[in-house]
């Protein structure tokens, strides 16, 4: 017996259309393809929390000091 849990989620028509012609297309169940863009959203969120953690401690600096060094240094 698979370990897998069932959720009930509410799919746009056109959304639940392209997933079952997806899903046909590469041999493969919706409940696959929905699972392996969930895995791959929270990693891409884990790997953003990660980049923020690590930079925590640098200056933070205001958009206007930013533009001011960009033209001083003719990157604008």
């Amino acid at each position: 017996m698979s370990s897998a849990r069932r959720a009930t989620i509410y799919l746009d028509p056109e959304l639940h259309r392209a997933l079952r012609i997806k899903a046909a297309e590469t041999d493969q169940s919706v409940s696959d393809i929905v699972n392996e863009a969930v895995r791959q959203t929270l990693a891409e969120d884990s790997e953003d929390l990660e980049a923020f953690r690590s930079r925590v401690k640098e200056p933070n600096l205001d958009f206007e000091t930013v533009l001011k060094d960009l033209r001083r240094r003719g990157k604008l």
